[in-house]
């Protein structure tokens, strides 16, 4: 299985409002960027639409480390919330409706494909692939923002 480092970042304009997300997929030396953005969203649909787009870059079953400075994203996976909020008819614990329930069942699809690890980093301190990703995000949103 191949061993793939992703790191992602997802940029929201107002929370909501105009966003980005951007992604470096790295395998071995050879590195691929990619970022998008949309222009009604909120932060945590970019930082979970980094993750998806990245995975769905991979053509074949991968060993993969997700890096993203998403708690929302990593304790929703690492912590099992997703899978229990699905396993609850997509109601968490408080018995309220999860959020983002379409982007959560694509990115619990995802993960079962792989050998997924998320790893929590943190934002804007200097971690070079996490601020490469803030800028393609950011330039990614501010292709949204109305003048």
């Amino acid at each position: 299985m191949k061993n793939v480092d992703i790191f992602t970042d997802g940029a929201c304009r107002n929370n909501p409002g105009p966003g980005g997300w951007g992604a470096i997929l790295r395998y071995g030396t050879v590195e691929k960027e990619i970022s998008g953005g949309c222009a009604s969203t909120t932060n945590n649909q970019m930082e979970m639409t980094a993750v998806i787009e990245a995975l769905k870059c991979l053509k074949e079953p991968c060993s993969v480390t997700v890096y993203s400075d998403s708690s929302y994203v990593c304790n929703g996976i690492n912590k099992g919330w997703a899978k229990g909020w699905k396993a609850n008819n997509w109601k968490k614990s408080n018995k309220e409706p999860a959020k983002n329930v379409d982007l959560w069942e694509v990115l619990l699809d995802l993960t079962e494909q792989h050998d997924v690890k998320f790893i929590w980093v943190k934002g804007h301190n200097g971690h070079t692939e996490n601020e490469r990703c803030d800028r393609l995000a950011t330039s990614a949103a501010d292709k949204y923002k109305v003048s």
